[in-house]
């Protein structure tokens, strides 16, 4: 292959690779002004997720449809519904620009595959072995998307954990108050937002679905169950049992908060213990030899040079 046919593939290669990204990166800037504007009028969402989209924009609305192609092919437990879910991400602008990603992330690994190895010009470059790295990184182009739902469900299932005992402490106080359960969701959607900021989202859909019909006990059962959040789950099953078979709610939260609180002690131990294993290993082996260095070192060197002053008989 001639140099000029070489470095016309490079620059096609490279030039597909940088339009990809850059297409992705215009979709998801151009979708955040949308997406800020159906935040303001629409209400949050069901804690389910529908199949289609409805959108004005139809160039990212063909994307994510590809996107959500490529799920259904890829996984069958219904992982990515409940990820999204777990992240916050309900809303039709969000799941969009998430199945565009999914969509057009494995074109960007394959274009750069191939810029790439274009450019390096080796001997993996020969037609069995291009296809096989172009497969790969069509491959981790798949699986990125997933694992950057994950991270991000993660980190706001962690964010909730946090809420948890605040949010304990005020359902206590509204109950002592003598609100009812209803009453004491609403007053924290319309009081708590600001110290809740992730639970006041979720409380706040609660009695929504609440509003429209939809039994208490249900609901906070299936809000559980998608969360997947454990300290979570335990105080909405308290609610749950105290809505269904009445009685007492101060002293079942309060000995639930207890158990929580003493969890994570438990857990704090175990990670200071870990923490403090780690820094033992960092000493041992920077540390230590340092101060061996500084404190003996002197010594060492007084009977390197007096026993060179010596000489034999």
């Amino acid at each position: 292959m001639s140099a000029n046919t070489y470095a016309s593939i490079v620059a096609a290669s490279i030039f597909f690779g940088l339009l990809t990204i850059a297409a992705l990166v215009a979709l998801v800037f151009y979708s955040r002004s949308e997406r800020r504007i159906q935040r303001r009028l629409d209400s949050p969402s069901d804690v389910t997720i529908a199949d289609d989209f409805n959108s004005d924009n139809t160039l990212l609305q063909g994307i994510a449809k590809q996107g959500k192609a490529i799920e259904k092919m890829m996984e069958t437990q219904g992982e990515t519904s409940r990820l999204l879910i777990q992240a916050g991400w309900r809303d039709t602008q969000s799941r969009m620009i998430y199945y565009a990603f999914q969509a057009i992330m494995p074109l960007a690994m394959a274009g750069l595959a191939i810029a790439g190895g274009l450019t390096i010009k080796g001997k993996w470059f020969d037609p069995p072995l291009i296809y096989v790295v172009v497969f790969g990184a069509v491959a981790i182009g798949i699986l990125i998307p997933i694992r950057v739902l994950r991270m991000f469900a993660g980190a706001r299932s962690q964010r909730i954990r946090r809420e948890v005992p605040l949010f304990v402490h005020l359902l206590v106080m509204l109950f002592d108050a003598g609100l009812s359960t209803r009453q004491a969701f609403s007053n924290l959607v319309r009081e708590g937002g600001g110290v809740l900021p992730e639970l006041g989202v979720e409380v706040n859909l609660v009695l929504r679905q609440v509003e429209a019909g939809g039994d208490i006990s249900e609901v906070l059962r299936h809000t559980g169950e998608v969360l997947e959040v454990g300290d979570l789950t335990t105080i909405l099953g308290v609610l749950r049992q105290v809505d269904r078979y009445g009685g007492e709610i101060r002293e079942p939260l309060l000995d639930s908060l207890k158990v929580i609180e003493e969890r994570r002690a438990l857990d704090m131990r175990e990670l200071v213990g870990l923490i403090s294993g780690r820094m033992t290993l960092v000493m041992v082996l920077f540390f230590f030899p340092a101060l061996l260095i500084f404190s003996a070192g002197p010594a060492v060197l007084s009977f390197m040079r007096a026993f060179s002053g010596v000489t034999g008989p």
